[in-house]
């Protein structure tokens, strides 16, 4: 069962030193950024994946990411109003916000996971994969990716328990959890770090070691390209991950000071939020059909803020501007 990280979202309510405000101020700014770019970033994806390029097997990863990252930057802003305490949502809301929360990470996680994986078996068996790699079966695939995600976080949205009072939120499991000395605590928290970062952070690594050797010994890459995004995938997956599992032993210490855990808890939630709005950029826009289409959507949105200031300046009606000036140079691109 996936532990929700509840320590931080109580840390304002505990009867030691309470959240800085700077920290609620620092988590709240960074937390816009992300949900911008990230709706941003992955609706575009959407876009591209779902309506303008051909449907493909790596086409319907790269959907399925966007669609729940999207998902999970969506709802950020009411996430961030959970860790301020600024509002009572309501008891579904808060359980149905964390629940979105958590799914999505681990969705996303277990979704990392496949694509590396389809990537090795196109590169090491690439006739297999010809005849084998079909849409119909990477659907199958992202179906029981999500319904594993759902079903690994559920328990834990039903278990919690919130109460709301003078103004403060108190989250709480009903598992009869000494909350966080318990064992069973302890081993969902150890539970969640293998399953949520060590495996699958072997399975990319192993992966991409596998790739690269391959990619070396037939000399298919002839530029240093390939090696350098794999690795950034690799250090990306790390950096965003690591630090929200150490905080969550972090969390089972007792004499640990309540400010550094405040602030790192902050810092590493941040983290974890921040790999939804870098997966566009990770993923998807570095495949090629994908770029041609952010370039040819670049380039309308360009043409069409030109020939408005130009047709408004001269003092013509702005809805007469594509019949005096058609545009020819973006069918081209297309």
């Amino acid at each position: 069962m996936c532990s929700f990280r509840i320590g931080i979202m109580n840390s304002t309510n505990e009867t030691g030193p309470p959240c800085t405000e700077a920290i609620c101020i620092f988590y709240t700014t960074v937390n816009v950024i992300i949900f911008i770019l990230g709706v941003a970033g992955n609706g575009l994806v959407i876009w591209i994946t779902g309506f303008k390029v051909k449907k493909s097997v790596v086409t319907t990863w790269y959907l399925s990411l966007a669609v729940s990252d999207f998902l999970f930057c969506f709802f950020l802003p009411f996430s961030v109003y959970i860790i301020n305490n600024d509002l009572d949502f309501g008891r579904f809301m808060y359980k149905f916000v964390l629940f979105n929360m958590f799914f999505n990470w681990f969705n996303s996680i277990f979704l990392f996971i496949i694509i590396s994986v389809d990537r090795c078996v196109v590169v090491m068996f690439p006739v297999w994969a010809r005849n084998k790699r079909t849409i119909r079966k990477a659907c199958v695939i992202i179906i029981l990716a999500w319904i594993i995600s759902a079903a690994y976080c559920l328990p834990s949205a039903i278990s919690l328990e919130v109460q709301h009072h003078n103004q403060k939120t108190k989250f709480f499991y009903k598992l009869n959890y000494i909350y966080p000395k318990n064992s069973h605590y302890i081993a969902d928290v150890t539970l969640d770090f293998t399953i949520g970062f060590v495996i699958p952070f072997l399975i990319i690594v192993i992966c991409y070691v596998f790739i690269m050797q391959k990619l070396k010994s037939s000399q298919i890459a002839r530029s240093k390209k390939p090696f350098k995004v794999m690795t950034l995938l690799i250090a990306t997956f790390f950096i965003c991950w690591l630090p929200y599992h150490i905080f969550a032993f972090i969390e089972l210490n007792n004499k640990i000071s309540v400010n550094f855990f405040n602030s790192g808890s902050t810092i590493a939630l941040i983290l974890a939020n921040v790999s939804s709005c870098l997966n566009p950029f990770l993923y998807a826009f570095m495949g090629k059909d994908v770029k041609m289409q952010c370039y040819s959507l670049l380039l309308k949105i360009e043409n069409a803020v030109e020939e408005e200031g130009l047709y408004t300046t001269q003092g013509l009606p702005a809805t007469h501007s594509q019949e005096s000036k058609p545009s020819t140079t973006i069918e081209s691109v297309q």
